[in-house]
């Protein structure tokens, strides 16, 4: 259990300041779909866009499957992760009041939506997630002014711990340093490293933010804060070539790969 809830990543130079090296973009797919976030399972990219996602080859770029749904069912889906067959999804209901969450399933072969796990009222909007040791790590988005709850803002975002029944086992907030950066908005991606380093992105700046579990507390430490080559929203690490990040361009509408500097 400490080997998930404490990560081996010591206290890095330039932790709390974005790194000055912009990595290049290895490879840029056209996605109609790229609004909110990528995922990969190594063969084939996700592009994730509200009530749409797109499925492209890495190889060719060509897309190859797609899904659209009804906007008053999935208003907001935000990203998604590849485990197994599954591409699984954190989807809320913003910008509507009160918050509420649900994880979509579809098959990720055709993108056949699959199943639908509402998770009901939550401490914000369920933007991101992704698994690792055999468990669910989720951000529960808050933001400042339009789109905002009453008396919340962006630090009351939170990175929650979830099991396989996503009951909330553990929850963090993030550190004043992190938060800076975040605002007027909040936390939009993910993601574990293959070395065990969890990174998340906000939704507007070409960085990504290093994040530990603390010893003790309710805070998360702030590792270090890394340069990419887009602004925000969801992100993914390649499983086949963990090195290698996946995000979006929403102003191009394109899936992006990199190679981020840590």
């Amino acid at each position: 259990m400490a080997a998930v809830l404490v990560l081996a990543a010591a206290q890095l130079p330039g932790a709390q300041s974005a790194a000055h090296a912009v990595p290049r973009a290895e490879q840029r797919i056209s996605a109609v779909e790229a609004r909110q976030g990528a995922a990969s399972d190594g063969h084939f990219v996700y592009a994730i866009g509200n009530n749409r996602i797109g499925k492209y080859a890495i190889a060719t770029g060509r897309r190859v499957a797609s899904w659209k749904g009804n906007s008053r069912r999935f208003p907001h889906i935000n990203s998604c992760t590849v485990v197994e067959r599954a591409l699984v999804c954190a989807a809320s209901n913003f910008p509507a009041f009160p918050p509420a969450s649900s994880v979509e399933f579809f098959g990720s072969d055709r993108l056949v939506h699959l199943r639908s796990i509402s998770l009901g009222g939550g401490p914000g909007w369920l933007t991101a997630m992704d698994r690792h040791h055999g468990q669910w790590w989720a951000a529960f988005a808050n933001y400042d002014g339009r789109g905002g709850q009453p008396r919340r803002d962006h630090r009351s975002t939170l990175l929650v711990r979830m099991d396989d029944a996503f009951r909330h086992l553990q929850a963090w907030t993030f550190p004043p340093t992190i938060l800076e950066r975040l605002a007027p908005n909040s936390v939009s991606g993910v993601s574990w490293t293959a070395d065990g380093r969890l990174t998340v992105s906000g939704h507007d700046r070409p960085e990504l933010h290093v994040v530990a579990v603390p010893a003790a507390g309710t805070v998360l430490k702030h590792v270090a804060t890394i340069s990419v080559v887009t602004s925000g929203q969801a992100i993914d690490w390649d499983p086949r070539d963990p090195k290698l990040l996946w995000s979006v361009d929403r102003k191009r509408k394109q899936i992006v790969s990199s190679r981020p500097q840590f």
